[in-house]
């Protein structure tokens, strides 16, 4: 079906003819997933917590949905040069919000990442992520262009301080995801081997650093490696809802491990499909996952552009590594990490938090004209 005539030049008739439809399609997918489990696991959080109404938490998943949609769309219209220019813009107030949260922030659970607004909460670590891939690919590609200029250890600069404000909060799940999509980006650029050892070198020291220093880290740690002398409940319940599940699961709303686990409406919505739908639903959201990832950095890879194509790959990394994190820790085989499942979980930060990361990573692969005669000249 032609939804726009081959004569239309307008914005968003040229965005419609360039973008990955398929990806998008995925991400809606997931995204009516996400409410689905929302009317699942929602109204028991909502009871929890002493929520007059059951449906809170559905209502908020819907809206916050409703947002998501409109950011992803709309940061893909923009340019790669306009996606460079916002991602600057995401940072500084994100880096800004992010400090502020270790003077003020509301605590929960022994961490303190959250800014207080209204009667919501507000996670700026989310959004400072894909504003951070962005930058560091554009750094790092201006170096064929500046070769004696200190553009690597500008990126590495701005990855140490964000990292290091998300280990003050202390926020070491989202410190070692966005570590992952960092390296990847410096990777696809040319990583000299004097920077893969230092990053070697450091990332040993750092690891046992926060094994030694914090002791939620060392107890996380401890009980994955030795679950018989350690309380393993939380993982220990998501794994044995998914097994109860079985195949096709024990129907909607049928399931324990919604009342078992308090946030089986956020880091443990994996556990919560497995049981009420079955291993079809957790077969389903993995290829969903696994299709966005991979397709998205297999066109990013092929972009002939540094910037575009190093930002590209290391924005789908990012959204298929926290991906692959939340369902590994569902499944027992990481140590908890306090990651939400994107697009799926319930949160506002992290529905945006995606959308941004997504948004972005649409508008750096989407097929333009520019594009095209570069490749196929390479080709």
């Amino acid at each position: 079906m032609q939804v726009f005539r081959r004569s239309d030049r307008s914005p968003v008739a040229e965005w419609w003819r360039t973008v990955d439809k398929g990806m998008i399609a995925t991400a809606f997918a997931l995204l009516c997933l996400g409410l689905v489990l929302s009317l699942a696991a929602g109204p028991e959080a909502a009871r929890r917590i002493g929520q007059a109404d059951p449906y809170h938490f559905v209502y908020r998943q819907v809206v916050f949905a409703g947002l998501a949609v409109a950011v992803m769309l709309t940061l893909s219209l923009l340019s790669p040069v306009w996606v460079r220019r916002l991602a600057v813009l995401v940072f500084l107030v994100s880096f800004g919000l992010m400090t502020a949260v270790l003077l003020a922030g509301h605590e929960a659970k022994g961490a303190q990442r959250w800014i207080r607004v209204g009667g919501s909460t507000f996670q700026p670590s989310e959004m400072i992520k894909p504003a951070l891939i962005v930058i560091s690919a554009w750094l790092l590609a201006l170096r064929g262009l500046y070769p004696k200029g200190p553009l690597a250890m500008s990126a590495f600069s701005f990855y140490a301080v964000t990292v290091g404000l998300l280990l003050l909060q202390p926020d070491v799940g989202q410190a070692v995801l966005l570590t992952g999509a960092f390296l990847i980006v410096f990777f696809v650029l040319g990583l000299p081997w004097k920077w893969a050892l230092g990053f070697l070198v450091g990332g040993v020291a750092m690891g046992s650093g926060l094994y030694l220093l914090l002791p939620h880290v060392r107890r996380r740690v401890d009980s994955f490696l030795n679950p018989t002398e350690y309380d393993t409940y939380q993982i220990d319940k998501a794994r044995e809802a998914i097994q109860h599940g079985g195949v096709f699961g024990v129907g909607p709303g049928e399931g324990d491990v919604k009342a078992a686990l308090p946030d089986a409406h956020t880091d443990f919505i994996f556990a919560v499909a497995g049981e009420e739908f079955g291993l079809i639903a957790c077969a389903g959201l993995a290829i969903c996952f696994a299709f966005i990832s991979i397709r998205g950095i297999l066109m990013a890879s092929r972009n002939p552009d540094l910037y575009e194509r190093a930002a590209g790959v290391g924005l789908f990394a990012l959204f298929g590594l926290q991906a692959a994190i939340n369902m590994s820790v569902n499944l027992s085989l990481m140590p908890p990490k306090g990651m939400t499942l994107p697009l799926v979980s319930s949160g506002g930060s992290s529905l945006l938090g995606t959308a941004l990361t997504l948004g972005f990573a649409l508008a750096l692969t989407r097929r333009r004209p520019d594009t095209l005669i570069s490749v196929l000249r390479t080709s």
